[in-house]
């Protein structure tokens, strides 16, 4: 019976551990020296200039994606549904598309209407200042400006276990 304890003991263990390993890498990474990000001005999806500075003070969620990337394709409802969980909380989220037309980014909004600024990057000289090339890959800034967390890869982005770290970024110290 003691057997049966210890070995029923070790298998929720190992498995905890899987799951722990495997769910660690779809969070956020904390960079050890926050860096300024990179300014950028880039016109949205409405022709409205939009810059970094636009956002001083405040939290900011910053997305990379295409629209030809499954996995940023994929994430973007979430990315919409953690944007107007955060807003309430003075955090605010932006996408920028790499590379692509005005017109295949509007045919991609048309699908999956989004609730967050879209910015366009058509020649990608924004992108890659912020070491965006392999998509997608997310930046949180702090009210700073500094960029503090980075996430590659697709996330569900609507996870507490993403949100709480980006929100108590703009709690009072």
């Amino acid at each position: 019976m003691h057997a049966l304890k210890t070995l029923t003991l070790l298998f929720w263990l190992m498995l905890l551990t899987v799951a722990g390993s495997a769910s660690a890498g779809r969070l956020l990474t904390l960079i050890d020296e926050p860096t300024e990000a990179p300014a950028f001005a880039l016109q949205d999806t409405r022709g409205n200039r939009v810059s970094l500075a636009d956002y001083r003070g405040k939290v900011l969620v910053v997305n990379f994606w295409a629209t030809w990337c499954p996995p940023c394709r994929k994430e973007m409802p979430s990315l919409n549904r953690a944007a107007a969980w955060l807003n309430k909380y003075g955090v605010e989220l932006i996408a920028i598309n790499v590379g692509e037309r005005a017109d295949q980014v509007e045919k991609f909004l048309q699908e999956v209407p989004l609730d967050f600024p879209v910015l366009l990057d058509p020649d990608t000289a924004v992108s890659s200042r912020w070491d965006a090339m392999r998509l997608p890959v997310t930046y949180v800034v702090d009210p700073q400006g500094r960029i503090v967390y980075r996430a590659l890869g697709s996330r569900e982005w609507d996870a507490p276990e993403l949100l709480v770290p980006i929100r108590a970024l703009g709690l009072p110290r």
